[in-house]
């Protein structure tokens, strides 16, 4: 059985961790123009909540924005406030994930073990995130996914553009790609650059 059709089209969700609301159009947006259609922005960034919002309303229509590293259900309405329909969560917390899952978020959420996938499949989540996947590697994929139900499954942390293809042949649909991406103050051409050869990777790989 195949696991469960992605609310968007490229499975590579970009992390732009630590970004300000007014860099938010340009970096977006050469995103969006790269073909990515799922992009977070974590809540440990500056403002985080204003550059969700500036996101969807610009993009939302062609992407699905939301925020990234959710500890609390406070930050679940944040989230839906500023106009996000994508949570992502570094670790298995069930009332934050039922707390998203009810108001009809996209929630994908961290686990490490077998343990906490089931307990956040449990409550609701539609995908999950294996954290730090560098730390795990692919085997820890193959592992889990001898034991999970077809969920999608995503590599998240650490990923860059030669190991994808390792996650990707042991089991993940996709992959969470955040400092091999993007670093606050680089400029747009340089995520441009680094979001293509993610792309080219993950389309390697496909074919």
């Amino acid at each position: 059985m195949d696991a469960p059709a992605l609310p968007f089209a490229l499975p590579l969700i970009a992390i732009l961790r630590g970004i300000t609301p007014a860099d938010v159009p340009a970096h977006v947006g050469a995103l969006v123009e790269e073909g990515y259609d799922a992009i977070e922005i974590p809540t440990n960034s500056p403002d985080w909540a204003h550059s969700v919002r500036i996101a969807a309303d610009a993009f939302g229509g062609r992407a699905l924005i939301g925020a990234g590293t959710v500890l609390t259900t406070a930050e679940v309405d944040a989230l839906l406030a500023a106009g996000g329909r994508l949570m992502v969560t570094p670790n298995t917390r069930p009332p934050v994930i039922r707390h998203a899952v009810e108001r009809g978020l996209q929630v994908a959420a961290g686990v490490a073990t077998a343990s906490e996938a089931f307990d956040a499949l449990d409550a609701g989540a539609q995908v999950l995130k294996l954290f730090p996947a560098s730390v795990y590697g692919p085997a820890m994929v193959r592992a889990l996914r001898s034991v999970l139900p077809p969920v999608p499954l995503f590599a998240v942390g650490g990923v860059t553009p030669d190991t994808l293809s390792g996650y990707l042949s042991a089991g993940c649909q996709g992959a969470g790609i955040g400092g091999e991406l993007y670093k606050p103050g680089q400029p747009v051409e340089r995520t441009r650059e680094h979001a293509r050869r993610f792309r080219q990777a993950y389309l390697d790989h496909a074919t």
